[in-house]
C-alpha cells in the first residue's frame, strides 16, 4: 500500500516517529476507557456503593477526553506535516520540470505534467493525511488490545487472532480487485488530460481546419470512457466496503456468542468477558477505517507514484566542464558524430551521427520537412536534451559530453515554437534574463524589437499584467516580447530559434522578419525552421532528414549542388531561393 520510496522524501521519518508515539499513548487510554467503563458497569450490576460507580465512570469520561485529544493532536500534526511535504513535492516537480525541458514533456506528455502539479499534489497530500494515520493505527492499537485480551481472557484472544487474517483476507481480494480498477482509472484520466490539454491548445487550428467538432465527438468518447470507468471503480469500492464491514460485525458477533456461552458454563467471569467485548469493535475499527478509506486512497496513491516517478526521471547532467567564457566573432564550436535516441516514440526524429561547426556570429539555418529531427537539434544544442553516451563536442576547443553545461547555457537566449509569457507584467517577462536591468535598457530592448508602439498604446504600459502562458496578448507581440528579451541581455551572443513563427500568419511572420534581423546583428544564430523563404537570411543551411544531416553548406552551394535541398525548396509552393 505504501511506496517505499514514500519513506525517502524528507521529513516522513519524523511524522511516522510522532504518529506512532501519540498512536500508542492513544490506545494506553482506549485500554483505560474500557477498563474504567467494564469496572463501572460490573460495580453497577452487583448493586455496589455509588462511589465504586462514581468514580470508574468519572475516569472514563476524561480517558475519552484523553483519547480524543490525542486524536485531534495527531490530525493536526499530520494535516500540517503532509502539507508541508506536498509543497517540497511541488517544488521538486517544478525544479524537475525546468531541469528536464522537453526530456520531461516528451516522456510524460503536458497534460499529465499539468494534472500532477495540480490535481495530483491535491491527491498526494490527501493520501499522505489518510494512509499514514490509518496504518500507523492499523498497526499498533489491536497488537496492544489484543496482548491486554490475552491477559484477561486466553480464549477471546484466541478467538480475535483467528478472525483478522480472515478480515485481511477479504481486504485482499477486494483490494486487488479495486486497485485494478483504480489503476486503470488513473490512466484513462491521464489520457484524458493529455487529450483535452492538446485539443484545447490547437482549437484555432482546429476551427480553421473545420475539423472542431469532429474533435468534440472525440472529446465526448474519451469523457465517456473516463465516466464508465470511474462508475466501475466506485461499484467495486462500494461492494468492498459493505462486505468488510459486514465481516468485522460479524466477528465481533461469534466472540460476543463464545463470551456468553462462557458466562453461562461459568469458564469466565462478567469482568473479562465485559472488558473483550467493549475493547472487541476498538480492536477491528482500525482495519474498518484502513478498508473504508483504502479506496479513497488509490487514487491518490496512484498520484503519488506518478509523482515519485516523475522525480526519479534522470535529470539533464548540467555541470561546469566548460570554463566561463565569453563568445566571440572567432569563437567556435565543433560537432562530431553526434547522436540521440528518444527512450520510446517521439514525434520529432532521433539524431545519427550529426557532424557541424558553428562559427563566430554566422546565421545557421536547420531546414528539413516536419518530424525530421530539427526541434531535437536545437533542444540538444541548448542542453535541453542529453545523449545516454559522452559526445565529441568543443566550445573554443574545450572538450565536453554534451551541452548541459551551466557556462554555455549562460551564453544563449532561446526563442521556441510557442513564445512562453510568465503571469506577470510585461517589464517582468522582458527582464527574464537579466532581472537587474535598469530602465534605459528595457526601454532600448523595446525600440528594438519595435514594441514601443504597442507598450504605448497600453494604459498600464510596462506594468500591463499578461496571463500564465502569454494571455491577452496576440501572438506575434508575444513573439516581439521573446525577442527585446533576447536583445536586453547583450552578454547572450548566442540565439536558439525553434520555428518561431511556425504558429503566426505569413502577413505577422513577414512584419516580424525586420525586427528578427535587427536582434541577429553581432550575434551566432541557429534558426530551425520549415518556412524557407529565411533561407536568404542566413550564411550556412544544415538540410536535415529523418534525424540525419544529409547536406550542409551556403545557401548558393546546396542550390549548385542539386540535391535534396532543392528538392525540398521545390516542395514548398510559392517559395523560390
Amino acid at each position: 500500500m505504501i511506496d517505499k520510496r514514500l519513506f525517502r522524501l524528507p521529513g516522513i521519518k519524523q511524522l511516522f516517529t510522532m504518529l506512532a508515539g501519540l498512536t500508542v499513548l492513544q490506545a494506553f487510554v482506549i485500554l483505560l476507557q474500557a477498563t474504567f467503563l467494564s469496572r463501572a458497569l460490573v460495580n453497577s450490576w452487583e448493586q455496589k456503593p455509588l462511589n465504586t460507580i462514581y468514580i470508574p465512570t468519572l475516569l472514563f469520561f476524561v480517558s475519552f477526553l484523553i483519547r480524543h485529544t490525542l486524536t485531534l493532536l495527531k490530525h493536526r500534526y499530520l494535516h500540517t506535516k503532509a502539507q508541508q511535504i506536498t509543497d517540497d513535492l511541488r517544488s521538486s516537480l517544478l525544479d524537475k520540470i525546468y531541469t528536464t525541458g522537453p526530456k520531461m514533456i516528451g516522456k510524460r506528455g503536458t497534460g499529465n505534467l499539468v494534472t500532477t502539479a495540480l490535481d495530483g499534489m491535491d491527491e498526494a497530500e490527501n493520501y499522505i493525511n489518510l494512509v499514514v494515520e490509518k496504518m500507523i493505527n492499523m498497526m499498533i492499537i489491536p497488537l496492544v488490545l489484543l496482548v491486554y485480551i490475552y491477559f484477561q481472557d486466553v480464549k477471546s484472544g484466541i478467538t480475535l487472532t483467528i478472525l483478522v487474517p480472515l478480515i485481511i483476507l477479504f481486504m485482499i481480494i477486494l483490494g486487488y480487485a479495486a486497485q485494478d480498477k483504480a489503476n486503470r482509472q488513473y490512466a484513462k484520466y491521464t489520457i484524458l488530460s493529455n487529450h483535452f490539454l492538446d485539443s484545447l491548445r490547437g482549437l484555432p487550428t482546429l476551427k480553421m481546419l473545420g475539423l472542431s467538432e469532429k474533435y468534440s465527438d472525440n472529446i465526448y468518447k474519451t469523457s465517456e470512457d473516463y465516466r464508465r470507468s470511474t462508475i466501475s471503480t466506485l461499484r467495486v469500492a462500494i461492494l468492498s466496503t459493505f462486505a468488510l464491514d459486514w465481516i468485522t460485525t460479524l466477528s465481533i458477533a461469534i466472540l460476543a456468542v463464545f463470551l456468553g456461552l462462557g458466562l453461562i458454563n461459568g469458564t469466565i467471569t462478567l469482568y473479562p468477558a465485559l472488558l473483550a467485548l467493549i475493547l472487541a469493535p476498538e480492536y477491528f475499527l482500525p482495519l474498518r477505517d484502513f478498508s473504508n478509506d483504502y479506496h479513497a486512497t488509490l487514487d491518490g496513491k496512484n498520484a503519488m507514484n506518478n509523482l515519485l516517478d516523475i522525480l526519479s526521471i534522470e535529470e539533464n547532467e548540467s555541470n561546469d566542464l566548460l570554463p566561463d567564457i565569453s563568445w566571440e566573432i572567432n569563437s567556435t564550436v565543433k560537432v562530431q558524430n553526434l547522436n540521440f535516441n528518444y527512450s520510446d516514440s517521439h514525434a520529432d526524429a532521433d539524431i545519427k551521427n550529426a557532424s557541424f561547426e558553428l562559427h563566430g556570429f554566422d546565421k545557421v539555418g536547420i531546414i528539413g520537412a516536419s518530424g525530421s529531427g530539427k526541434t531535437t537539434l536545437i533542444n540538444l544544442l541548448g542542453g535541453f536534451l542529453t545523449a545516454d553516451e559522452p559526445q565529441d563536442i568543443q566550445v573554443n576547443d574545450h572538450d565536453i559530453p554534451n551541452f548541459a553545461q551551466k557556462n554555455w547555457q549562460k551564453m544563449f537566449s532561446y526563442i521556441p515554437q510557442n513564445p512562453y509569457l510568465f503571469s506577470g507584467t510585461i517589464k517582468d517577462n522582458i527582464c527574464f534574463y537579466k532581472p537587474e536591468a535598469t530602465d534605459e535598457e528595457v526601454q532600448t530592448a523595446i525600440k528594438a524589437a519595435n514594441l514601443d508602439e504597442f507598450i504605448d498604446s497600453l494604459n498600464d504600459g510596462l506594468e500591463t499584467k499578461v496571463g500564465e502562458g502569454g494571455r491577452g496578448i496576440s501572438g506575434g507581440q508575444a513573439q516581439r516580447i521573446m525577442i527585446a528579451r533576447a536583445m536586453l541581455d547583450q552578454d547572450r551572443k548566442i540565439i536558439l530559434l525553434d520555428e518561431p513563427t511556425a504558429h503566426l500568419d505569413i502577413e505577422t511572420e513577414y512584419r516580424l522578419k525586420e525586427t528578427f534581423n535587427k536582434a541577429f546583428v553581432d550575434h551566432l544564430v541557429v534558426f530551425a525552421t520549415h518556412r524557407l523563404h529565411w533561407i536568404n537570411e542566413m550564411d550556412y543551411i544544415l538540410v536535415v532528414k529523418d534525424g540525419e544531416i544529409i547536406e550542409q553548406g551556403t545557401p548558393k552551394e546546396l542550390t549548385k549542388n542539386k540535391g535534396y535541398f532543392v528538392e525540398l525548396v521545390e516542395s514548398m509552393r510559392g517559395d523560390k531561393l
